[in-house]
């Protein structure tokens, strides 16, 4: 069966990342990559409006630095570049959510083993957040970065450091790069210096989503591209330069980025008031990426229509129910406007505590699925339903035309604030042969 550049063709209710092209892979890698960065987009703002304005200082320094250690060792491990030098914190940065491609244009030069530098020539988060003023950016380009930095350096070794040598607030905008950092292993003299892991770390790592072990493909379907990352660092490296059983691999693991960072949200939530505004604000977050990166899947893999195929084509490649070793997730057409969504038993079904966007389904009407459908037919909406024998939880996609439409979720408007929400992305690197 020919690979797929992209999803315009018939629906296939076995399709999997393996069905896709290289090209395609490296795609979908960025839009994975650029949906699990935006959403804090939603969920930051929905903080700062329950719990005071600055309270999203607090949350994004607990999530990142409880998650970026713990996928940054993942990626590591993954694809084969596990070390102890700065180029190896450097191969984890063009593999992290925190950096999506181009969005986030990190640049890269290494000096030594134990020394280099990063620079953002375009930064999205930068241009997000300048409108609302010198504050919000020191927030962000200081309060919230220097100890989320330092955790990501960490993953790589307890002494690796990353320091300014110049950031914003910029005297212009038209100021390049917008940052410059130096990361560096800084000289073992005392304990202090040591990173110290965030509180909540221990409980995230202990997850069986951080330690979920994912299924290694059989062989390359397609010729062409590393098989890891175990070489040289390469400061120009692009998704294209992986081979397709490395992208599918990646693929997963910027999944899984993803829903460590909504755990690692939701666990704060908690820790910041109870068990129901975690949920709360679990699913209002939920929805909003899940809509936003919705609409931008129709567009980038060319889905064309709105039936209930390409409903069922979304739900599909939806980065929010991978990976299938840890979301069994499966789709059917069942006529010419219905389908049936359904989860089977599943680490993500099973874990010991609520706080994960997959926990908070159930048999009932859930907004983040709803919206997931309605961004391709407005008249689509997910009814509980009975699950098939052998499945926990199901639900029928139905288009009704003669439903009124479904409005735009709040939450999709959050995140439509972002650049990001229209952001373009360009092939830099033709496939590495």
């Amino acid at each position: 069966m020919p690979l797929r550049d992209d999803y315009s063709g018939d629906f296939n209710p076995e399709l999997t990342l393996s069905h896709f092209s290289r090209q395609a892979l490296a795609g979908l890698g960025r839009e994975f990559l650029l949906s699990g960065h935006l959403q804090d987009r939603v969920g930051l703002p929905l903080v700062a409006k329950r719990f005071g304005g600055d309270a999203y200082v607090e949350f994004s320094i607990s999530e990142w630095m409880t998650a970026s250690p713990i996928y940054s060792r993942r990626m590591q491990k993954a694809l084969g570049f596990e070390g102890h030098d700065v180029s190896t914190v450097f191969k984890n940065l063009q593999l992290d959510i925190g950096a999506p491609h181009q969005f986030m244009d990190f640049q890269f030069r290494l000096d030594r083993p134990d020394y280099g530098e990063f620079w953002l020539p375009h930064c999205g988060a930068l241009l997000d957040v300048e409108p609302f003023g010198e504050k919000r950016v020191r927030l962000m380009c200081h309060d919230i970065e220097d100890p989320t930095f330092d955790a990501t350096a960490a993953a790589t070794h307890p002494y690796m450091k990353a320091r300014p040598i110049h950031r914003p607030p910029r005297t212009s905008t038209d100021q390049t790069p917008a940052c410059r950092w130096s990361v560096f292993i800084e000289e073992e003299e005392t304990e202090k210096k040591a990173f110290v892991p965030h509180p909540n770390a221990e409980a995230v790592e202990s997850s069986r989503l951080a330690k979920i072990e994912l299924q290694a493909s059989p062989h390359e379907m397609e010729p062409g591209g590393w098989a890891d990352y175990s070489g040289a660092f390469d400061p120009g490296f692009q998704l294209e330069d992986l081979s397709h059983s490395a992208l599918i691999t990646a693929n997963k693991e910027f999944a899984i980025q993803s829903h460590l960072l909504a755990r690692s949200f939701m666990l704060c939530a908690a820790q910041k008031l109870d068990i129901e505004a975690s949920r709360e604000l679990g699913r209002a977050q939920w929805t909003g990426i899940a809509a936003l990166t919705a609409e931008r899947l129709i567009s980038s893999l060319g889905i064309q229509g709105n039936d209930i195929e390409a409903v069922a084509k979304i739900f599909q490649v939806h980065p929010c129910f991978h990976p299938r070793e840890y979301v069994d997730f499966h789709v059917e057409v069942q006529g010419p406007q219905r389908a049936l969504i359904s989860l089977g038993p599943c680490p993500a079904l099973s874990e010991s505590d609520a706080f994960s966007w997959i926990a908070d389904l159930s048999e009932a009407v859930h907004p983040a699925l709803d919206a997931i459908a309605g961004r391709v037919s407005t008249h689509a909406r997910c009814h509980p339903t009975s699950p098939p024998p052998g499945r926990a939880l199901a639900w029928d996609i139905v288009i009704d035309p003669d439903s009124p439409p479904q409005p735009e979720p709040q939450e999709l408007k959050l995140a439509r604030i972002s650049g990001g929400a229209k952001f373009s992305f360009e092939q830099r690197r033709p496939l590495r042969s």
